[in-house]
């Protein structure tokens, strides 16, 4: 169970711990889980969610912005020792000595896993590179677990809900049916609103139903499925939700 420790310039303030399945709310409202009382920081801030076996910060549209080792940050997955600012705060994420951490599990599925992310990943924010080279398998040493798909996008509440989902199934659905993976209240809205499909090339967002008419980053939706993207936000009334992909380890340069 990793912790976040609070400080105020060399001052620790608290700390707080992050069981897995928990969602911490940070801003300079009193609803909030972590409180930081300071101007220069948003009512509702930012938050921290656990997301597999991993735990992800997200900036909540905040006027002054979040920094993470220097660098601000839409959304970032939490690694041990990384430092979070808002305004004259930091927040230290940590892991305790005896635990393991996400990046201390042994190689083998899951470095797989992060290769093809990357590679994925790399097509997708420059599409006019060519696609890597893949290097074949002799037919003697079929690779090991071929048919588990690793999950590699995750929707998070912007607004209007908390949390962050795993999108695992081939198909997300969601709507105001008690059956969707995503529950959505209100008259206007469709049984099945929407749906998120995962394919090898990604994930895309489809319009399914209802008189309210999803929106990504503002924009209305057709009829036809809309490839999601890095950071996209997708609004259905007053839900806010955005697509954040896992990212892999941080691999040196070719």
């Amino acid at each position: 169970m990793p912790k976040i420790t609070l400080k105020f310039k060399e001052n620790v303030l608290a700390d707080y711990h992050l069981p897995p399945g928990c969602s911490l709310k940070i801003g300079r409202r009193k609803d909030n889980d972590i409180v930081v009382d300071n101007l220069a920081v948003s009512s509702h801030h930012g938050k921290i969610d656990s997301a597999g076996e991993g735990f992800v910060y997200i900036d909540l549209k905040s006027k002054n912005g979040s920094f993470i080792n220097q660098q601000l940050v839409s959304s970032h997955w939490l690694q041990d020792g990384d430092v979070i600012y808002i305004g004259k705060h930091s927040l230290t994420f940590a892991y305790f000595e005896s635990e393991v951490r996400p990046e201390d599990i042994e190689q083998s599925e899951m470095e797989k896993t992060m290769v093809m992310d990357t590679n994925e990943y790399r097509s997708m924010v420059n599409p006019k590179d060519p696609q890597p080279k893949t290097v074949s398998q002799p037919k003697s040493k079929p690779a090991e677990n071929s048919n588990k798909k690793p999950v590699r996008g995750y929707i998070t509440y912007l607004a209007g809900g908390e949390g962050t989902f795993a999108l695992k199934q081939k198909v997300t659905k969601i709507g105001k049916d008690a059956s969707s993976d995503i529950v959505i209240k209100g008259w206007k809205i469709g049984k099945t609103v929407a749906t998120i499909s995962r394919t090898r090339e990604g994930y895309y967002f489809s319009y399914v139903n209802g008189l309210v008419r999803p929106r990504i980053n503002d924009k209305k939706t057709s009829n036809k499925p809309i490839k999601l993207n890095e950071l996209d936000v997708i609004q259905i009334g007053a839900i806010k939700l955005q697509f954040i992909g896992k990212k892999p380890k941080r691999q040196k340069a070719p």
